[in-house]
């Protein structure tokens, strides 16, 4: 593996990091009023480091399109 995809896959973790502990904040203010403390920031963090890090390892290994595509070519034979 060499540096540049190293440096392409940790943006993308660090954004997905980033990302989803501001959808979660949203969605907890939104959702249920619950006032934002560190307590909650800290409880939203711990859960969001670990799917994007999923999402970055598994997900984003995935070709989707052409998962999709060779799905659509069988039915259309």
């Amino acid at each position: 593996m060499n540096w540049k995809k190293i440096e392409i896959i940790f943006e993308f973790l660090i954004f997905g990091i980033l990302l989803g502990i501001t959808e979660d904040m949203v969605a907890i203010k939104l959702a249920t009023e619950e006032p934002i403390t560190w307590r909650v920031i800290g409880i939203v963090i711990l859960i969001a480091i670990p799917f994007a890090i999923i999402g970055e390892l598994v997900f984003d290994r995935i070709d989707f399109a052409q998962i999709f595509k060779n799905l659509f070519e069988k039915e259309n034979k």
